[in-house]
C-alpha cells in the first residue's frame, strides 16, 4: 500500500473516538444491558468483520458473531447449546442508507437421541449429552445433535427475498454443529473434529463459494473486568507506562464463546462501485412464550414461542452500548436499528466517560474540553472520509469495511490498527477502525481517541476538520492521551492463520 498523505494518515485517529471508550467495561460486549443479562444464549459478545488475511483468501471478507460469552470449559452436562427459539442474524449495508441490504441468518435445531443404558430389566436414559469418544460429525455416541440453517434475505430483514444457503458438497440446507469442547477422553484431538465442521457453501444470488463455521472457540478478547468494573482499580502509573501493557489480568483467557463465522467474497457483498460496506449483528426471540408445566419426555424445551421476532441484542462497532449508551436506554439500544440512531446522538455529543474515567483516576479536570463533541459525532455515524465512509452515507452506528483496502498479514498487523502505524510512520489501513481484525486491540486505540488523541492530531489549525474547538489546547492530558492502555495486550490471544480464525476452545479437562 502506498502511503498516504501526512493530514491522511492522521485521519483515522478520528474515527478511534467513535468507539467512545472501552476503558470503562472493555469487555466489548459482555452482559451490557439489563435484560440481556437475563438471556446469555442471545448475548452477542464480538462482532468481527475484516478483509481475509489467510493465503489466498485476500479477495474475501471474514464475518465473525461472537455470542453466549463467558463460558467456562466445565460447563457440563449440557454445555452451550445455542436457543433454538431465537434468530441470530449478521447484517450488511452496502449502499450507506443505514438499512440492511443483506442479511444472513441462522437457526438452531437441538435433537435428543434419548441414549439409554440396559439397566437390570429396564432401559433408562442417560444424563449425559455423550455416552462415548467423539471423533465424526455425526458421531454415534452424541446423545445430542445440534443442527443449523442459514438463509440469506436481500432487502429488508423480514419481507426481503429469502433463500437457502446450501452445502457445495450434496447441496443440504442443514449442517452440524460441532459439540462443544468436553474434554480429551471425549474428544481426543478437538482441532481436527472442529475442522470437519468448516462448510464450503454456495449463496444464492452469490458466484463465489463461500465458507461457514458455527461453533464453540476461545474468546479472542482480552479484558481485565474485575479491576476495571471496580473503578477502574488500578495505579494511574501502570496505566500510562507503555512497558507494562501487559500487566494486568486478563479475565476471559479462560473462556469460550460461541462463534458464527462467515467467509464471502467481497463481489458478494458490494453494490455498483461503492466498496464499503457496513455491518452489525443482533439477535432476536418471538414475542411471546409459554412455559409448559409438563413438558413432554424425550423434548429438551419446556416452554413453546410464538408471535413475531423481538430484537434484543445489536452489535456492531464495539463497545458502544456498553459504555457509551445511558443506563436507561441499553435495552432500547439493544432493540433498535442503524437508521434510528439519531435519538441516542447526545450520548456521543456530551460522553460521560472521559468525565467518569477522571473522576475515579482522581485526575480531575483531564476530560477534554470541547463540549459538544461534534468530533466524536461526525467519525461516530460516517466513517471517515478516504477511509471507510460511502459515498452516500446516512449516519448510523455501524461496523465499516472498506473491501478495496487490502489485507495486512499476520504477522505485520499493527495491534493498534490504523492509529497504531499512524503513530509509528506506517500504513496498516486495513485494521480497526477500518472494520476490526481479532487482533486489533480496541480498548486502546479508544483511550487515545476518547481522552483527546483525535483533537491532539486536529491541532490549531482545524487539520482534521473536526472544529477549531477540537485542538491541543483542549485535550488537559496532552501527549499523555497517546500512553493510554488498559494493562492487558489483546495481541497475545492465541489465533489461528486461516479461517475461521478463532482459536481452538478451552477443554473441560484443559
Amino acid at each position: 500500500m502506498h502511503a498516504l498523505p501526512f493530514q491522511e494518515r492522521l485521519r483515522p485517529l478520528a474515527f478511534a473516538a467513535s468507539l467512545l471508550c472501552a476503558f470503562a467495561a472493555q469487555a466489548s460486549s459482555h452482559r451490557e444491558a439489563p435484560f440481556i443479562t437475563t438471556s446469555p444464549k442471545v448475548d452477542a459478545s464480538d462482532f468481527y468483520m475484516f478483509m481475509s488475511y489467510e493465503s489466498g483468501r485476500t479477495d474475501y471478507v471474514t464475518l465473525i458473531a461472537n455470542y453466549l460469552p463467558l463460558q467456562d470449559a466445565y460447563g457440563g452436562p449440557n454445555y452451550f447449546s445455542l436457543d433454538p427459539n431465537a434468530l441470530y442474524e449478521i447484517h450488511v449495508d452496502n449502499n450507506g442508507d443505514a438499512k440492511e441490504d443483506i442479511t444472513f441468518q441462522f437457526r438452531f435445531k437441538n435433537t435428543l437421541k434419548g441414549t439409554a443404558l440396559t439397566i437390570g430389566d429396564k432401559s433408562v436414559a442417560i444424563p449425559l449429552i455423550q455416552s462415548g469418544t467423539v471423533s465424526d460429525v455425526k458421531a454415534a455416541s452424541l446423545n445430542v445433535n445440534e443442527t443449523y440453517t442459514v438463509d440469506v434475505v436481500r432487502g429488508d430483514r423480514r419481507s426481503g427475498t429469502k433463500a437457502s444457503v446450501t452445502n457445495a458438497t450434496g447441496g443440504s440446507a442443514t449442517f452440524d454443529k460441532p459439540v462443544d469442547n468436553i474434554g480429551v477422553k471425549t474428544i481426543a484431538d478437538y482441532p481436527a473434529y472442529a475442522a470437519k465442521h468448516i462448510y464450503t457453501v454456495n449463496i444464492p444470488g452469490c458466484s463465489m463459494p463461500a465458507k461457514v463455521f458455527v461453533g464453540q472457540r476461545k474468546d479472542p478478547f482480552a479484558v481485565n473486568l474485575g479491576v476495571i468494573f471496580d473503578l477502574v482499580n488500578a495505579p494511574v502509573s501502570v496505566l500510562t507506562d507503555p512497558s507494562l501493557i501487559n500487566a494486568g489480568h486478563d479475565d476471559l483467557a479462560d473462556k469460550n464463546v460461541t462463534t458464527l463465522a462467515l467467509e464471502v467474497h467481497k463481489s458478494c457483498l458490494t453494490a455498483g462501485t461503492e466498496t464499503v460496506i457496513g455491518g452489525w449483528t443482533t439477535a432476536s426471540l418471538r414475542q411471546a412464550r409459554v412455559l409448559d408445566p409438563s413438558p413432554k419426555s424425550g423434548h429438551q424445551a419446556n416452554d413453546k414461542a410464538g408471535g413475531a421476532w423481538v430484537q434484543v441484542s445489536r452489535l456492531g462497532m464495539p463497545l458502544v452500548n456498553e459504555v457509551v449508551i445511558g443506563l436507561p436506554d441499553k435495552d432500547k439500544f439493544n432493540a433498535s436499528k442503524p437508521k434510528d440512531d439519531a435519538q441516542f446522538a447526545s450520548y456521543v455529543t456530551n460522553p460521560t466517560l472521559p468525565a467518569l474515567i477522571s473522576t475515579v483516576l482522581n485526575l480531575p479536570g483531564t476530560a477534554p474540553t470541547n463540549i459538544p463533541r461534534n468530533d466524536l459525532v461526525t467519525t461516530f455515524l460516517t466513517g471517515i472520509k478516504g477511509v471507510n465512509q460511502p459515498a452516500n452515507v446516512v449516519a448510523s452506528e455501524e461496523l465499516r469495511l472498506n473491501t478495496a483496502i487490502a489485507a495486512v498479514p499476520f504477522a505485520q498487523q499493527n495491534r493498534l490498527g490504523i492509529v497504531g502505524n499512524i503513530l509509528a510512520g506506517g500504513n496498516d489501513n486495513a485494521g480497526y477502525p477500518n472494520g476490526r481484525r481479532p487482533k486489533d486491540d480496541i480498548v486502546d486505540i479508544s483511550l487515545v481517541a476518547v481522552m483527546g488523541g483525535l483533537c491532539v492530531a486536529n491541532g490549531d489549525t482545524d487539520a482534521l476538520k473536526f472544529g477549531a474547538a477540537c485542538k491541543p489546547s483542549a485535550v488537559p492530558l496532552g501527549a499523555t492521551a497517546f500512553k493510554l492502555h488498559d494493562a492487558v495486550d489483546n495481541a497475545v490471544v492465541p489465533l489461528l492463520g486461516a479461517f475461521p480464525y478463532l482459536s481452538t476452545p478451552i477443554g473441560g479437562t484443559k
